[in-house]
C-alpha cells in the first residue's frame, strides 16, 4: 500500500496523546500527582490530539464533508474512530480543566476519558486489522502494537515533563517508558516475524481461476498510470524496505530505551529520547502501511 503522511501523523500524534494521559491518570489514580504536572499534561495531549486530527483533513477529497465520515458507526471502524477522537479530547480537557480548579468530578471525567482512550485505540488498529485480505493487518498483534507504541511514547513525554514539573515521578515514568519501549519491541519483532511467514492467498492461477500449470504474467495491459499503480503500492524496492525496518527499530525502540535508561532524570536527555521515538515511530507507522501487499498488485505491478 501506498502510506499517506496524513494518517502517519494523526495515529502517531494520537498514540503519544492517548499513552500520555493513561500515563497520567494512572499515577494519579494510584498516587499524589502535582497539580502542575496534571495540568500541563492535559494541555499536552489535547494538543497532541489536535495535531492528530488536523494532520487526517489532509487525507479527505473533501474536506468540507468531514462532519459525514461519523455517519456509519454502525458498520465502520473509521466512522467510530471519527466519534472517539473528539469524546476522548473532549473528556481530557474537561479533565484538565477540573483539576485545574480543583473542582468535583475529576476522577469520573479521568475515568470516562481512560474509557474513550481505549475505545480509541481499538477503533484506529481494527481499521486495519479488519481488512482481511491484508494479510499484514489482519491480527490481534495489529491492535497490541498499536496500545503499545503509543504507551511508550506517552509514557517517554510523561517522563520528560515530570522532569520539568514534577522531579520526583521521572526516573518511575522513564522506568515505565523503558518496559513499555521493550514490551512494544518484542510485540513489534513478533509481527514482522509473522509477516514474513504469511504465504499469500491470491495468485495469478486464483485470480483468473486457472487449474493448469504455473501462470507468468507478462504485462498489465498498459503502459500509463493510473489510480490503482499509484495508490496500492508503495514504489519502494526490498532494498529501501529493509532500510526502513532497520531505522524504525534503532530509533523507536532500542536508542530510546537506551538513552532513557541512561537519563537519570536528565530533562534534556529524555526529550531527547521522546523526539528520537517518535521519528522512529513515524518510520514505524510508514512501514506498517506500506507492508501491506494489495492482491490487485498480483496484476498492476506487471510491467512487461
Amino acid at each position: 500500500m501506498r502510506p499517506a503522511f496524513s494518517v502517519v501523523f494523526l495515529t502517531t500524534l494520537i498514540g503519544a496523546a492517548q499513552g500520555l494521559f493513561l500515563a497520567l491518570f494512572a499515577a494519579e489514580f494510584l498516587g499524589s500527582v502535582p497539580r502542575e504536572l496534571l495540568v500541563r499534561a492535559s494541555i499536552a495531549v489535547v494538543v497532541l490530539a489536535a495535531g492528530g486530527l488536523v494532520a487526517s483533513f489532509f487525507h479527505l477529497g473533501r474536506p468540507e464533508r468531514a462532519w459525514r465520515s461519523a455517519a456509519m458507526w454502525r458498520t465502520s471502524w473509521l466512522s467510530r474512530e471519527v466519534i472517539a477522537l473528539p469524546a476522548f479530547m473532549a473528556l481530557a480537557a474537561a479533565y484538565g480543566w477540573a483539576r485545574a480548579h480543583d473542582a468535583s468530578g475529576a476522577v469520573l471525567l479521568g475515568i470516562g476519558a481512560s474509557v474513550a482512550c481505549l475505545a480509541l485505540f481499538f477503533c484506529t488498529a481494527m481499521i486495519y486489522a479488519s481488512i482481511r485480505f491484508l494479510q499484514e493487518w489482519a491480527s490481534p498483534l495489529t491492535a497490541a502494537n498499536f496500545v503499545l507504541m503509543g504507551c511508550a511514547s506517552g509514557l517517554t513525554l510523561a517522563a520528560g515533563l515530570a522532569a520539568l514539573f514534577a522531579p520526583a515521578l521521572s526516573p518511575a515514568y522513564a522506568a515505565w517508558a523503558v518496559a513499555a519501549t521493550l514490551l512494544a519491541f518484542a510485540v513489534r519483532m513478533a509481527s514482522l516475524a509473522r509477516n514474513a511467514r504469511l504465504v499469500p492467498r491470491s495468485t495469478t492461477r486464483s485470480a483468473i481461476g486457472a487449474r493448469s500449470a504455473p501462470v507468468q504474467q507478462k504485462s498489465r495491459g498498459f503502459t500509463g498510470g493510473s489510480f490503482n499503480t499509484h495508490e496500492f503500492f508503495h514504489g519502494v524496492g526490498a532494498g529501501g524496505m529493509r532500510t526502513v525496518r532497520a531505522l524504525f527499530v534503532l530509533l523507536a525502540f532500542i536508542v530510546p530505551a537506551v538513552m532513557l535508561a541512561a537519563a537519570r532524570g536528565s530533562q534534556a536527555m529524555i526529550v531527547a529520547a521522546f523526539i528520537v521515538q517518535y521519528a522512529g515511530l513515524v518510520a514505524e507507522r510508514w512501514y506498517f502501511l506500506a507492508d501491506a501487499r494489495h492482491p490487485q498488485n498480483l496484476y498492476y505491478q506487471s510491467v512487461a
